[in-house]
């Protein structure tokens, strides 16, 4: 089939128009792999080879382009392909000239990730960790590269996260408070054992003044409702489940 014209597109590819108007899109390596610039015509049997061959180019194209989006594991990036249903054999040569050129790294990819996390979000290293595996990279890689996220890190940044939660949960205190806030930094990634000892060092402030507080607060919205020893004994619950206590 004749090749009558060759439009150059943004993607690296050309648009060949045929003789039998058919227009093809091809990669500039299919083109120059077949010498279709000098030739000027695509031979019937050549056809079905000059497509797989776009195909194949067409698969690390596109892993290409999203990595330079976003980096993404090994893992990642072969289910992306997959589930955009290109062929599997494909896809896994498009990742082994990925990992050949420095593209694709598990390893880089684990440590932009952990320092990203650290320096964008409160997570712990046991969070960052699950996420990690998720994204289909070796624990090894992951234990070897949380390295970073030494112990003293861990104390500063629970010592922020502590501090911002405090101020946060002015309605409670006492040992119920101490009990949540390590809860959810626990739930952030950090081990019991740092969490606590950071911990028994924060003030959780003045906690009669909290509870005067919140029992005037109490008294108002309830007195609505209840009267007399009711009233008392509701706002005493209440109270009790903020890890308050007061007495008039």
């Amino acid at each position: 089939m004749k090749i009558l014209k060759y439009k150059k597109k943004r993607n690296g590819q050309y648009e060949l128009q045929l003789e039998n108007h058919e227009k093809l899109d091809l990669y500039e390596e299919v083109i120059l792999k077949y010498e279709l610039l000098f030739k000027n015509e695509i031979p019937d049997d050549w056809r079905e080879q000059i497509f797989l061959l776009n195909q194949e180019y067409d698969v690390y194209y596109v892993a290409l382009k999203t990595l330079k989006s976003r980096f993404k594991s090994v893992s990642e990036l072969r289910n992306f392909l997959l589930k955009k249903e290109y062929p599997q054999d494909y896809v896994e040569k498009a990742i082994s000239k990925l990992l050949k050129q420095g593209y694709l790294n598990d390893r880089s990819f684990a440590k932009a990730y952990i320092n990203e996390q650290m320096i964008t979000t409160s997570k712990g290293p046991r969070k960052i960790l699950k996420e990690l595996l998720d994204k289909g990279v070796s624990s090894d890689i992951i234990f070897e590269e949380l390295s970073v996220f030494s112990r003293e890190e861990q104390i500063a940044k629970i010592k922020k996260i502590a501090g911002r939660l405090v101020k946060s949960n002015r309605s409670r205190g006492g040992a119920i408070l101490h009990k949540k806030i390590s809860h959810d930094i626990q739930n952030l990634g950090y081990d019991y054992s740092i969490v606590e000892e950071v911990l028994s060092d924060v003030d959780f402030g003045d906690t009669s003044s909290i509870a005067k507080r919140e029992y005037d607060k109490l008294y108002r919205r309830l007195s609505r409702k209840y009267s007399g020893k009711e009233l008392e004994y509701k706002i005493k619950e209440r109270l009790y489940q903020k890890g308050l206590y007061y007495e008039d």
